[in-house]
């Protein structure tokens, strides 16, 4: 079956799309790749200490890419993990399309999903990516972390030792915790499964989604929850609305890890780490209208508030039960925090242990 998504277009639509980095030596770049893959060495001992998480294997060394770099690799983990939902969706439609509306289609949707890709890889700092096909590796992105810096006048060294604090954190948690990267394939099957969509519905679904992201009068529109979750308000199935829940669960709890990690470790090793992370919380709220337009639209506010929400569950339950106690969320899928709890770790401490317990050290 033809995919709906003409992936190799896609690639070569982002690639011609994305801005070009900023403006560097090549001396510089040798010193900023260098001095990238130190860092990434120097947090990894770091991040080991303060969890107390240990991997099995050795940690895949860190990859420095450029955004081109990120914008191929993204396409071929998306190609794996969205193919199967598209098609299932294409065997829905009542008459399925002939072979020239589904090249042409595929075409259109390629363009679109490059589109998507341009305006990410300029933004995304590293990333941790588990669906590579040749298993999971770290990737840092080396011209938008200089940008960053610049843009931010901050400390280079410290700002790139704070970014692999974060992004060590992630290759860590999959590393050390092998089930966790089965598990979220398992429910992206679980959503494919429970897909009921058609096109006619997922137009609707769109058109409501654009009303509520696209400002009116200077302001929001009226479905709130559509525009802060961006394109997963186009998912109403309960099922799937399930699955969501779970996968927002677990996202919430790896991000908000990782974002204790860099504010538990910064202080000691990162010596401007108070105006790093000062800076570059405006950094996150977007520069201009457009590009808070399509921060609504992909959802990336969502990731936010993944990131606060996490953040305040993983310090929560080491409050109560220490980093060790707070480690059994690792122990399987049974023990990651239930949406509801994360705004309780109270009640994950209790449904895990149950009862609070004596503060290890």
């Amino acid at each position: 079956m033809s995919s709906m998504v003409d992936w190799d277009l896609a690639a070569a639509t982002g690639r011609r799309l994305v801005r070009p980095g900023p403006q560097i030596s090549l001396d510089e770049a040798t010193a900023a790749v260098s001095e990238l893959r130190s860092a990434t060495e120097q947090a990894e001992g770091h991040v080991r200490a303060l969890t107390r998480m240990h991997s099995e294997v050795p940690s895949p060394p860190v990859r420095v890419v450029d955004r081109p770099d990120w914008i191929d690799v993204n396409c071929a983990g998306m190609s794996a993990v969205l193919s199967p939902l598209v098609d299932r969706l294409q065997e829905r439609q009542d008459k399925p399309p002939g072979a020239i509306a589904m090249a042409l289609g595929s075409r259109v949707t390629g363009v679109q999903a490059g589109a998507v890709l341009a305006f990410v890889a300029a933004r995304v700092l590293g990333q941790y990516d588990v669906f590579s096909p040749s298993g999971g590796q770290l990737l840092l992105v080396a011209p938008n972390i200089v940008e960053a810096e610049r843009r931010m006048e901050v400390n280079p060294s410290d700002f790139r030792l704070w970014v692999c604090l974060h992004e060590v954190t992630h290759r860590l948690q999959f590393t050390a915790v092998p089930w966790l990267a089965d598990y979220m394939r398992a429910q992206i099957g679980d959503f494919v499964a429970a897909t009921d969509l058609d096109p006619e519905v997922l137009k609707e679904r769109l058109q409501t989604l654009l009303k509520a992201v696209i400002p009116s009068r200077g302001q929001a529109g009226d479905a709130g929850d559509a525009a802060g979750e961006g394109i997963l308000a186009l998912v109403q199935n309960p099922e799937q609305r399930a699955v969501l829940d779970r996968l927002t669960a677990m996202m919430s709890l790896v991000e908000g890890h990782a974002e204790y990690v860099m504010d538990e470790v910064g202080p000691s090793v990162v010596p401007s780490v108070a105006t790093i992370r000062r800076r570059f919380g405006k950094r996150r709220e977007g520069s201009g209208p457009l590009d808070r337009l399509l921060r609504r639209l992909l959802g990336l506010d969502q990731k936010m508030k993944q990131y606060a929400d996490g953040r305040r569950f993983v310090s929560g339950a080491v409050a109560e039960v220490g980093m060790d106690g707070f480690n059994a969320v690792w122990s399987s899928p049974e023990t990651l925090p239930r949406k509801e709890e994360l705004g309780a770790p109270e009640d994950w401490v209790r449904r895990v242990h149950g009862r609070p317990q004596a503060i290890q050290a």
